[in-house]
């Protein structure tokens, strides 16, 4: 049924590698994905045949850079299906594109305005609006979940109000892999007033998107968790409110005109992106594209479906293993424990097995603390991994219990 797309593992080098002598068992694709060698290849030629600063130099080479950096833009607007190209701004993450929005709502707020997240943030949907509300006095509202890691609706619903400023959320968690009802969550803050920004990291590169049938204010991703480089990330924000908002940093690119009496600023989307910009990494951010939309998000996310049932049904057949998180709609990352085992020894020892895992708070201690652990191991899955490699991991982990259970007779 998925021969095809199973194929696409041979375009990513890096899977071919060992790890402690054992074939790598690459599950950590939610932290930041592999490249496929076509990315590779996009960035070295131009880096080889185009590179220059980007819309100041008026001979060729510049123009060619900056040809290419504009073209990266237009696939972004046409990835997430964006209305202009202008509403595409380029920053280094997800975590500078909600500091950008976090920075620049200040000069909106008030003392006892509220601005809303949700209990299963990452820390970078969380600490930029502490350091918002510090700032000017507004109050940070918590969405509770649920045990089964969903949104507490009922509660939220009571959270909306007028005071409400901002509702940002993330699209999916990425511990719990639960996939939040963000068009229902855009509709009642919607019904306030309340502009939404989505932390999109762990959606685009699993599932297709449209910020205009969203109909969100803005939306952020990273390049490096979609088969893209590090070093890039989007901020897509709706024409009007990318207009209301301050420019966010200073410098070159950003102005229309300087003077020791009086700076003006550039349009859009110049006015959010000062100094020179990450153009080989734009480069390989569209090639990513490219790659993706050659697969389809669609065949995508089915195949990454099917790989998650099959995981979820083969760790639940370990004894002693508790998954966190059931949440009916569900991404492809599983965050599990073994009884009395650490998640970091599960990850040592499957890490001598040649098997990548993550363990550790995820970046959302809030969210160890609402179950009541110190830490989670984390598999997730990227449509490059197959049924062997979840196979790998099961094996691996019943060698983790031999071996703590050994060490303790």
């Amino acid at each position: 049924m998925f021969e095809a797309i199973q194929r696409a593992r041979l375009d990513f080098p890096i899977l071919n590698s060992m790890a402690n002598d054992r074939p790598l068992v690459f599950l950590d694709s939610a932290a930041s994905s592999q490249k496929p060698q076509c990315v590779m290849d996009a960035m070295t030629a131009y880096y080889q045949h185009s590179h220059a600063n980007v819309h100041r130099g008026l001979y060729q080479l510049s123009e060619r850079a900056t040809q290419a950096y504009e073209e990266a833009r237009k696939a972004v607007q046409q990835f997430i299906n964006a209305k202009y190209t202008h509403e595409i701004i380029f920053t280094k993450g997800t975590t500078e594109s909600i500091n950008l929005v976090a920075s620049s709502f200040a000069s909106l707020l008030k003392a006892g305005d509220e601005i809303l997240i949700s209990e299963m943030e990452h820390h970078s949907n969380i600490v930029p609006w502490q350091m918002l509300c510090e700032k000017t006095g507004a109050i940070l509202q918590v969405i509770p979940i649920t045990d089964q890691g969903e949104l507490d609706w009922e509660t939220f619903t009571r959270l909306v109000s007028k005071k409400v400023k901002l509702l940002a959320i993330t699209h999916i968690s990425n511990v719990l892999g639960t996939v939040n009802p963000i068009h229902s969550l855009i509709e009642v803050a919607h019904a306030y007033n309340i502009p939404v920004l989505i932390d999109g990291a762990q959606a685009a590169p699993h599932m297709a998107l449209d910020v205009q049938t969203l109909n969100c204010e803005f939306y952020t991703f990273s390049a490096h968790k979609m088969y893209g480089p590090t070093g890039i990330g989007v901020l897509y924000g709706k024409e009007e409110w990318l207009h209301q908002l301050p420019p966010y940093q200073g410098g070159g690119s950003m102005i229309e005109t300087v003077s020791f009496e009086k700076t003006t600023y550039a349009g859009l989307p110049q006015k959010f992106e000062a100094g020179t910009p990450p153009i080989a990494e734009a480069v390989g951010l569209h090639r990513a594209i490219k790659y993706l939309n050659q697969w389809g998000l669609e065949q995508i996310q089915a195949y990454e479906h099917y790989l998650l049932t099959y995981l979820e049904t083969e760790l639940k057949k370990i004894p002693s293993l508790r998954i966190y998180g059931q949440a009916p709609e569900k991404a492809s990352v599983v965050s599990f424990a073994l009884e009395n085992i650490h998640p970091h020894d599960i990850a040592t020892i499957l890490d001598h097995e040649g098997i990548a895992v993550r363990a550790g708070h995820h970046c959302a201690m809030p969210l160890m603390r609402r179950f009541k652990v110190p830490a989670m191991a984390r598999a997730s899955l990227a449509f490059y991994n197959n049924r062997e490699d979840i196979e790998a991991l099961c094996r691996g982990l019943e060698k983790v219990k031999t071996i703590m259970v050994a060490e303790h007779v």
